[in-house]
């Protein structure tokens, strides 16, 4: 049985839930003053790595686009899903890029990893630009079959294919079920709600087996860590960057934070004076209306 490889397209983002993001004069965001980490849904799809190294005892590389410190969102992938690549693409002609351009960046990277990839993970979205689109056009520049919103994944590993649960919105639904089958090799896009099993004694053992490798591994991470500027992935200039990005920003407007209007007001429930009080207010505001 031959081994398993997975890649994981990974990108460090603003760090959002600290409130300190700080924007340029012309409204696009300071990131070298702004902290970054891994985003959110990238660390859900290194999860999914990870249940493919304990299962089956994968071979995992993680790859991002970015500047130098860019290796930081790989050090926090490599401590989730145990990788035993990393490879950050970072060079001047990779910036201004569309998620177009990047997804261009990132298939030539993965064409630099070791073995032939038979699955691409990817996250649902960036939380910094909320498109989409990244996994999806990587999937199509590498000509692989696409799967989004997946929820849950398993291997036949003598057929070679992969059975995959996703969200569909059906008529009005979104939140159905399709169970689909295809070929290696796949791409996947992980949905927000994933989170893997290890149901046997045997993977369990094999989790604690590979996280503890992993935090060996992220301790000297720089070892796995290959840089590759443009020339060296043999990037085509004009496909790359912002001559490669179709996408035309003509304005970017920072979207001033809201003042609070509302007050709260602690009322006692033991007390009836209070809750006549507070039972008064709500039908004052509603007219009168009787509610059923």
């Amino acid at each position: 049985m031959s081994k398993l490889n997975i890649a994981v397209i990974v990108k460090l983002e603003p760090d959002f839930s600290e409130g300190n993001v700080s924007y340029n004069a012309d409204g696009t965001l300071n990131r070298a003053e702004t902290k970054s980490i891994l985003g959110p849904h990238s660390a859900v799809a290194c999860q999914a790595a990870f249940y493919a190294k304990v299962r089956f005892d994968a071979r995992v590389g993680v790859g991002t686009m970015g500047p130098p410190s860019a290796d930081s969102a790989l050090a926090q992938a490599q401590a989730i899903c145990d990788a035993d690549e990393l490879h950050l693409y970072s060079d001047r002609l990779f910036a201004g890029a569309d998620t177009l351009a990047t997804a261009e960046t990132l298939r030539a990277g993965i064409a630099r990893m070791d073995g032939k990839m038979d699955i691409v993970l990817s996250g649902h979205r960036a939380s910094d630009g909320e498109t989409g689109q990244t996994g999806p056009q990587t999937a199509w520049k590498l000509g692989f079959t696409f799967l989004g919103h997946v929820i849950d994944y398993d291997i036949d590993m003598d057929r070679r294919v992969v059975r995959a649960k996703r969200l569909v919105a059906l008529q009005g639904f979104y939140d159905i079920v399709e169970e689909v089958e295809a070929p290696l090799p796949v791409f996947m896009a992980v949905d927000p709600s994933y989170k893997p099993h290890f149901n046997t004694v045997s993977q369990r053992l094999a989790h604690e087996k590979y996280r503890e490798e992993a935090q060996s591994r992220v301790a000297n991470y720089k070892q796995y860590l290959k840089m590759f500027n443009a020339q060296e992935l043999g990037a085509d200039p004009k496909m790359v960057g912002l001559p490669g990005s179709p996408t035309i920003v003509y304005r970017v407007e920072k979207i001033p934070k809201a003042k609070a209007s509302r007050k709260a007001e602690v009322v006692d429930g033991s007390n009836r004076d209070e809750l006549r009080r507070v039972a008064s207010k709500i039908y004052e505001v509603l007219g009168g209306m009787v509610i059923k």
